[in-house]
Parts: structure tokens; C-alpha cells; sequence
């Protein structure tokens, strides 16, 4: 009779848990890589000498622009999309920032006290909660390691190289001034980082409903603020103690940040240990080494769904990497055409990384590390699909972060916010002018287009610095020099009747063209190069992209496509119609700026 009982009461509650509504529409914000760093820190081993200049009444401390523009992301201008993305989040009454991951820039001290003393101002006067997951950005090792930057920007237009400590850094270039050491420059690790950030989900908060991690044992029926307090310390976050990869903590949680919601949140980065058993290797490939490396994510995150399911909770996973293939489908095909190691081709999650995920129940996650826009869903053999949602970087182009809808439907609605106007993000071009100037003076080879500092909004800067880019860095990097030579230094009708090569005269080309309402004029006014850098606007953005795209010269580029895909295979050709399939797919995967995801 006893246990008759306890099986009725038992049934009772699944029941009554299964049945759980969210109380009101919750909205969350999902910011990934803001790859924060303090344009304004307080550095007392510092002298003021060091500092680029003052602006706004403090002193500032900046990346050159030259180093920017070598970069997938930005250094300085994110500072102020930060703040301009949590003032739009606040001013639509979102309550929950969810950060998945490179939240810092190497999670320097002066980044993280930096980047908390921003948060802590939306906390106490929104009443803001964050809740943050760690990427390979923070920290770049697990128990962190000395470093610095070459190329903080001095007042004369010149480089500051700041390190942690002696000898990492030595100038021999009378464009470079003399190295500074400050330890505020050091990268932290896990327990630094956390020590910071401890309010921000990576330990239990008595306002939380639930909280827990892989390593607890306790139930949702047995949970306490006080249990939890307990299994929150990092050395009860350990795998097995004996072995070198598994003394690294690992940050997971789960949270309920608001009845009936969950949030997961998943420390997917892995330190492997170098071979020489000097310390380790820094994370950044993502879920095919978690496969590898932490496979009690797994078990952890199947029982998570389960009790999600049983509980009637609404359960969303976030990380910092993507758990499906972010290419649109184009994967196989440019790693053939550009090289197994281009277009961070090792980044992309093996299919069964998706199909295992997807198989346990999880229908959500959202990751960020690719500085990209886009949806990827995987349906599996069984039947069963995870929707992978991709959040752009604050730091990048498109700049810009996610809204996730809950409510008591079996739907989410996805939202896509791009900061098209930044206040403030143009407060160091006069700095920027000036070493413009210095180097067209000294180092002319190493001169940037200045029409940068004419952008008038962020989303216009951010365009330019991916142009900017791509010129210096990705063209010559991810393109082999035989697909270079087809494309760059031609016009769009250069291209068209290099394709029709001994096919059709001009007229005949023109002809074709009229009847899709074209002009050669129409492919005269871009070249291969806007043709690279646009496929690069579709990559980095999706559709956003069509906003700075010219509508004709799309129109062209779909006429150029169709007629590459309509020849017979010959040498000069298959490399553009290899291009031509993967563009074709970049511009025509899963929605990804609006809308639903069906949770059934």
C-alpha cells in the first residue's frame, strides 16, 4: 500500500509539473562575443604617458586602427556597442542577458573588471541578470598565463606594445615605442575570471529558482540554495582528479533563471596538454573535442532534457560554440575548392555532433564564436531536429545579438536586432587621423583607406572594417592564388565572357542580358573583388546583408551564376562554378534574422 501510494503521489506531481505555464511572455537577449576590452581602464602601474590621449574627460587606451583591420573583430568601438546593445535590450524590458562566451578580449584583468563595473550598472538599475558561458577567449588558457599587446596606439600615432611582464616583447622599429609592463595585461584563468563574475550564473544566486551543474547530486524535488552552494565550489566541478586534462574545472550550469524556463549552459572549451608537458593548448574547435574530451556533457545534458521534459520546463541551451554545421550545406564544397584549413573549415561540428544532441530531446541551442548570422537545423534519422542559432558578434559585421520569445505556446519566436547606430562609436577617429598620418609619413606599405573614419553609423563602420578585411587579410589567407587570378582585377563583364568563352559572341551576350531586363553596364560598375567581398557580407550576415548590396548588381550576380552552372565542366570553369554553388547556398539557407521555432 505504501509504495501504491508513493507511486500516486509521484504521478501526481509529473502531472502537475508537466502541465507548467510560464506566467508571462519572457524575453531573452543572447549578446556572444562582444570580446569586451576597457578603452578607459584605471591603471595604476601605468604612467599617464602611455595612455593614446584623453577623450571624454578620461584617459584612453586603445588598438591601433591598423590592428583592427587585421582582425575578425574589433577592439575599441565594441566598448560602446556593448552598452548600445543593452540599452535597446532594456528599453524593450528584457530582463535576462545571456552571454555565450568571448564576452572578454583574452580575459585580461582589465577587461573583466572592466566589463563587470557595465554590467553591475544594468543590474542595479534595470535589475538585469546575466548569465554567462566561457569561450576560448576567456580564458585563453585554464590557469591562465602571462601575455600583452604589441599595438595599443600612442599618442603620436606610433605603437605601445603593454606586456605582463619582462621579456615577452622587445621593439626594434623606430615605429614602436619602448614596451611598459603592466600585470593588469596578464590573461586570467578559470578561477580568476570566475572570481570576478560570480554573480552571473556560474554559481547559484537565492533568487533562482534551480540551479545546478554536471557534478551535483541532487534532484529538482531536493534542490536548496544551500546544496548548491556546495556543489558551486570548483573543486567539486572535476571530472577525475588524477589526470592532467580532467584537473581543469568545468563551468557548466543549469539555471532557472525564471519559473518554468531553463537555461543551459555549456562549458564547451577543451585544454588539451601540450606534448612537451609544458602547460596546455588553447581551446577553439568546440564540440567534436567535447565528443572527444568531455563526453559527460553528454550523459549530463540527456538528463537535463529529460527532467526538462518531466517537469514541463522550456529548456534552452547556449555555448559558445555552434552544435550544427554553420556553412548553409556548403561545407564539403569549400573545403574542395579553398583547402581544408580555410574559411575555419576545422570548426565545423562533425554531423553527429548535431544528430547525438538531437536524439537526446534538445530542440534549441544558441552559440556564438563564428561572428556570424545564421540558423542551422539538423532533423535525424529518427526524426528528431535541433535548431542551432548562430549570434552575430557586437564586434563584427553585421553587428548585432538575438531575442528569444517564451511563452505558452509550443513556439519560440527568434528576433534579430542589428545595431545600425552606436552612440559614441566615433570618439577615437581624430586618434585614428593621427596615425593614419604617421604612417603614411614612415610606412606607406602599411597604409589603410582612411574612408573609414568618414562612416557614419556602426553598421557602416563594420562594413567598411570587414572591406578593409578582407583586402589585407582573408583574400590572401583563404584564397588560393589560381581561384585570385579568375576573379580579382576583373569587371562583372569580364567574368560574364570569360564564361561564355567561344560560345557566344557579345551580341548574343547581350541579348541574354536584355531578356533578364541587364545591361552591360550593369556588369561593368563592380569587380571580382566586390563580388569576394560580398560573398563575405552574405557569410558573415545572411539576408541582413541585402540591405548593403546592391539590388541590380545582385540581379547580376545571379545572371552570372546561372550561366556559370549552365556550361560544360572545362578547367577555366569549374573553380567559379564551385564558387557559384557555395555563394548560391550562402544566400539561400535557413531563415535566420525573424522567426519561429516550432518546439513539437
Amino acid at each position: 500500500m505504501k509504495r501504491f501510494i508513493s507511486f500516486l503521489f509521484v504521478l501526481m506531481m509529473h502531472l502537475v509539473c508537466s502541465s507548467q505555464t510560464i506566467k508571462s511572455e519572457v524575453q531573452i537577449a543572447f549578446m556572444a562575443d562582444v570580446h569586451f576590452a576597457d578603452v578607459y581602464p584605471e591603471l595604476k602601474d601605468l604612467s599617464s604617458d602611455v595612455y593614446t590621449d584623453t577623450v571624454n574627460g578620461k584617459n584612453v587606451l586603445i588598438r591601433s586602427m591598423e590592428s583592427q583591420l587585421h582582425s575578425t573583430r574589433l577592439f575599441n568601438e565594441n566598448y560602446f556597442a556593448f552598452q548600445a546593445a543593452l540599452d535597446d535590450a532594456v528599453e524593450r524590458g528584457i530582463k535576462i542577458i545571456a552571454m555565450p562566451g568571448d564576452f572578454s578580449d583574452d580575459g585580461q584583468p582589465m577587461h573583466i573588471k572592466g566589463l563587470k563595473k557595465i554590467m553591475n550598472h544594468y543590474v542595479d538599475k534595470y535589475n538585469v541578470s546575466f548569465f554567462m558561458v566561457n569561450g576560448n577567449h576567456d580564458p585563453t588558457r585554464p590557469y591562465g598565463k602571462q601575455g600583452g599587446e604589441r599595438d595599443f596606439l600612442a599618442n603620436d600615432g606610433r605603437l605601445q606594445p603593454i606586456m605582463s611582464t619582462d621579456g615577452l616583447y622587445t621593439s626594434s622599429s623606430n615605429g614602436v615605442k619602448p614596451t611598459v609592463i603592466s600585470k593588469e595585461i596578464s590573461e586570467w584563468g578559470y578561477k580568476e575570471i570566475l572570481e570576478e563574475l560570480e554573480d552571473d550564473g556560474f554559481f547559484p544566486q537565492k533568487h533562482y529558482t534551480y540551479w545546478e551543474t554536471p557534478f551535483s547530486a541532487y534532484t529538482y524535488e531536493q534542490y536548496t540554495y544551500e546544496k548548491a552552494v556546495m556543489a558551486s565550489k570548483l573543486g567539486q566541478r572535476i571530472v577525475m582528479k588524477n589526470e592532467p586534462l580532467n584537473t581543469i574545472p568545468d563551468v557548466s550550469y543549469l539555471v532557472e533563471p525564471v519559473e518554468g524556463i531553463w537555461l543551459l549552459a555549456i562549458d564547451a572549451n577543451v585544454y588539451t596538454p601540450k606534448s612537451n608537458g609544458d602547460g596546455f593548448n588553447g581551446s577553439g574547435i568546440g564540440y567534436n573535442e567535447v565528443l572527444k574530451y568531455k563526453r559527460y556533457l553528454l550523459k549530463w545534458t540527456e538528463k537535463v532534457v529529460e527532467n526538462a521534459n518531466r517537469l514541463g520546463k522550456t529548456l534552452i541551451a547556449f555555448s559558445h560554440y555552434p552544435m550544427v554545421d554553420f556553412n548553409d550545406g556548403a561545407t564539403d564544397e569549400m573545403k574542395q575548392l579553398f583547402g581544408a584549413k580555410s574559411f575555419q573549415a576545422h570548426r565545423v561540428p562533425d554531423q553527429v555532433v548535431g544528430e547525438i544532441f538531437a536524439d537526446m530531446g534538445l530542440k534549441v541551442h544558441v552559440g556564438g564564436h563564428m561572428h556570424l548570422n545564421d540558423t542551422g537545423v539538423i532533423t535525424t534519422p529518427k526524426g528528431n531536429t535541433l535548431t542551432n542559432i548562430q549570434t552575430p558578434s557586437l564586434a563584427a559585421y553585421a553587428p548585432g545579438y538575438k531575442i528569444i520569445t517564451v511563452g505558452n505556446s509550443d513556439s519560440l519566436e527568434v528576433e534579430t536586432i542589428v545595431l545600425d547606430s552606436v552612440t559614441s562609436f566615433n570618439s577615437f577617429f581624430k586618434n585614428y587621423k593621427v596615425e593614419y598620418n604617421f604612417l603614411a609619413d614612415n610606412f606607406p606599405d602599411r597604409l589603410w583607406d582612411d574612408t573609414i573614419l568618414s562612416s557614419t553609423n556602426y553598421r557602416e563602420f563594420t562594413n567598411t572594417h570587414l572591406q578593409e578585411l578582407v583586402s589585407w587579410r582573408l583574400l590572401p589567407t583563404d584564397w588560393p592564388e589560381h581561384i585570385r587570378e579568375l576573379l580579382v582585377g576583373k569587371t562583372g563583364w569580364q567574368l560574364v565572357k570569360q564564361v561564355y568563352t567561344e560560345q557566344l559572341s557579345e551580341r548574343e551576350i547581350v541579348i541574354k542580358l536584355n531578356d533578364k531586363d541587364l545591361a552591360i553596364t550593369d556588369f561593368e560598375n563592380w569587380t571580382g573583388e566586390d563580388l569576394i567581398l560580398d560573398f563575405y557580407r552574405f557569410r558573415n550576415a545572411d539576408k541582413i546583408a541585402l540591405k548593403d548590396i546592391d539590388a541590380t548588381r545582385l540581379k547580376a550576380y545571379h545572371f552570372l551564376f546561372n550561366a556559370l552552372l549552365s556550361q560544360p565542366n572545362h578547367e577555366t570553369v569549374v573553380p567559379l562554378q564551385q564558387f557559384a554553388r557555395i555563394f548560391q547556398k550562402q544566400m539561400n539557407g535557413e531563415e535566420s534574422e525573424n522567426f519561429k521555432i516550432d518546439l513539437n
